[in-house]
């Protein structure tokens, strides 16, 4: 049986800030109580980055609000996770960043089968300009596909 991914989440504004050259999937290392709150779709990754420490990859900024039907084992939301890759895989990732000015952002968040997995990116930040042109030419798509539409209507 081929296993399904179900979405939990997306960065949009990763992909607005952002070039992505490549992706790679982590597990996370989660409580009960987190994943629980993930099920109910209470996590946020908008401003969520992450770091190499003691060559260790951790995520920091994500917001898993706490379980409501919790107790005392309710975790602090914004406190750091750990994610499960490789250690040739987070060395690899540890001399991108050092050496070509990379930085790993959180894309998605997504179920494979009942495990938690997170899809980072090797990113590199977009100056203005980019952004500006980025929305130009979506903006252009847009009204292409405006007038395509109403020329079908028209006919």
């Amino acid at each position: 049986m081929a296993e399904q991914n179900r979405s939990i989440t997306q960065n949009r504004k990763a992909f607005h800030d952002y070039f992505v050259d490549e992706s790679f999937e982590a597990g996370i290392e989660l409580f009960g109580t987190e994943v629980k709150s993930i099920r109910a779709g209470g996590v946020n990754l908008k401003d969520s980055y992450c770091e190499i420490d003691k060559g260790e990859l951790f995520v920091h900024g994500m917001h898993i609000s706490p379980y409501e039907k919790g107790n005392i084992f309710n975790k602090d939301p914004l406190r750091p996770k750990k994610l499960l890759m490789h250690k040739r895989e987070i060395n690899r990732l540890l001399g991108l960043i050092k050496r070509d000015g990379y930085t790993l952002i959180p894309l998605s968040l997504y179920f494979k089968g009942s495990r938690v997995k997170m899809q980072l990116g090797l990113c590199k930040g977009k100056k203005l300009y980019d952004k500006r042109k980025d929305t130009a030419v979506r903006d252009a798509k847009r009204e292409i596909e405006r007038n395509l539409k109403s020329r079908q209507h028209d006919e």
